[in-house]
């Protein structure tokens, strides 16, 4: 038996476009419907300001009446000299004295009557700055792809991290689940071009999945980080393609760490459950699969579910919580997928709930945790001693909440991981040294 929450819980809205939505009136849909979004004109217009016309060109100037060229280093704005008399007779020295008063740097007023235009000045490009958002999209993009899907389910979009020259991609398993029975995968790059692609592994359990690009070489593969190192605060960048809009940036930061989400459960009731980062980095339904990166460009996790505030139809979009899987999970499952093995998985083999009023014993104030239910044979949760109605509080340094936060923590572990657990018994606190277990029997039952 997996580690599940004993209870379900509602799962957080997926930050994908799938394929069908579901949910009721009373209970909104976790994923958003994948209905294709029109193409939306965005228009501007130039405005240039037209020069003020002059009695007489200077010399070196255009004659009266030229029409400007609308390029930005063709258009001049008009300028109009003035001469400044001072007295009838003042010439050359009557402006000199003028200067004089005024300083060699003064700046010149025109005459009353005069009418002076914007002027359109060259921008040149300046190198992006170290550690700035600019620089870490150059960087990235280039290792983004946009993911279409279509199947017999419908048909949305996604995004990916390449991670292989010859078109390795990591997603979520949300973004090409609609794939699966027959679809097809199109896979478009920052260059323009597109190619075909096929499933290589899923995992439902991390909401990951690999897939291959046909026919492609030379892409620039992403820079993988540790997301171990992050902290809550520092500076990110999400990038994707929210609502099919391919190469978007959006930046914010690192709002919390180990966030327990569960976004869904498999037919036996496993649940979908990671230990996110939370970001404020605006992420909308197209942004799944894509990449979180820190403030050097390197990948520490990937774009997967947002909340929302909104509860009727449509497709909600992002108020600033977002959620990423943490890239340090992802990558041994990345390991497995690629040589063609069942992604396996951490367990404790038992089943809980969550528990938040029982009090410690000789204490008014009341703790919170997972409550065992269940211990499966033969488990080295059982080899260790632990028994139904203890109520699990830390695995190693880390606090448990919930059922959700423990699940969420052991998944974060591999197979075969030593792990310190703290556990409440009657009131009184113990801890127990274990390993933990593989779901790889199980999955092969």
């Amino acid at each position: 038996m997996n580690d599940s929450p004993f209870a379900p819980r509602p799962s957080e809205p997926r930050a994908g476009r799938p394929a069908e939505p579901e949910g009721t009136p009373d209970q909104p849909a976790t994923e958003h419907p994948a209905a294709e979004h029109p193409t939306t004109a965005y228009d501007t217009e130039s405005w240039f300001a037209a020069p003020a016309p002059a009695p007489a060109p200077a010399p070196g100037t255009a004659p009266p009446g030229a029409t400007p060229g609308r390029s930005r280093k063709a258009f001049a704005a008009g300028v109009v000299t003035a001469s400044l008399l001072v007295g009838a007779g003042a010439g050359f020295g009557g402006a000199a004295a003028y200067d004089a008063w005024l300083g060699d740097d003064a700046p010149s007023s025109p005459t009353p009557g005069t009418r002076t235009a914007s002027q359109v000045v060259d921008t040149p490009a300046q190198p992006a700055a170290d550690g700035s958002v600019q620089q870490v999209a150059s960087k990235v993009l280039p290792s983004v792809a946009k993911i279409d899907v279509a199947g017999s389910r419908g048909a949305g979009s996604g995004s990916g991290i390449i991670l292989s020259s010859d078109g390795q991609i990591l997603t979520n398993d949300h973004v090409v689940e609609a794939a699966g029975d027959g679809g097809t995968i199109t896979v478009s790059f920052d260059d323009g071009t597109s190619a075909p692609a096929r499933i290589v592994g899923t995992d439902p359990l991390t909401d990951t999945a690999l897939i291959q690009a046909q026919g492609v070489e030379g892409l620039t593969p992403a820079t993988i980080g540790v997301s171990a190192d992050l902290a809550v605060g520092q500076g990110v960048v999400a990038i994707g393609s929210p609502f099919g809009l391919d190469a978007t940036v959006t930046s914010g930061i690192v709002s919390a760490l180990d966030r327990p989400v569960v976004v869904g459960r498999d037919g036996n009731g496993n649940s979908t459950t990671y230990p996110a980062i939370q970001t404020d980095a605006a992420i909308n339904p197209g942004n799944s699969g894509g990449p979180l990166t820190d403030m050097e460009g390197r990948v520490i996790g990937i774009n997967s579910s947002i909340r929302t505030a909104s509860t009727g139809g449509g497709a909600a979009g992002s108020i600033g919580l977002g959620f990423a899987i943490p890239i340090d999970e992802v990558m041994p499952i990345v390991e497995q997928m690629s040589n063609g093995e069942t992604p396996t998985h951490a367990r404790l083999g038992i089943a809980v709930s969550s528990v938040q009023q029982d009090a410690r014993a000789g204490s008014d104030q009341p703790i919170s945790g997972a409550r065992i239910e269940e211990v499966s044979e033969g488990s080295s949760a059982e080899d260790a001693g632990l028994r139904a109605g203890d109520v699990i509080t830390k695995v190693d340094d880390r606090h448990i909440t919930s059922a959700d936060s423990l699940v969420a923590t052991v998944r974060s572990y591999r197979p075969g991981d030593e792990v310190t657990v703290t556990y409440l018994r009657d009131g009184e606190e113990a801890t127990a040294e274990l390993t933990l277990d593989s779901d790889a029997e199980t999955q092969a039952s």
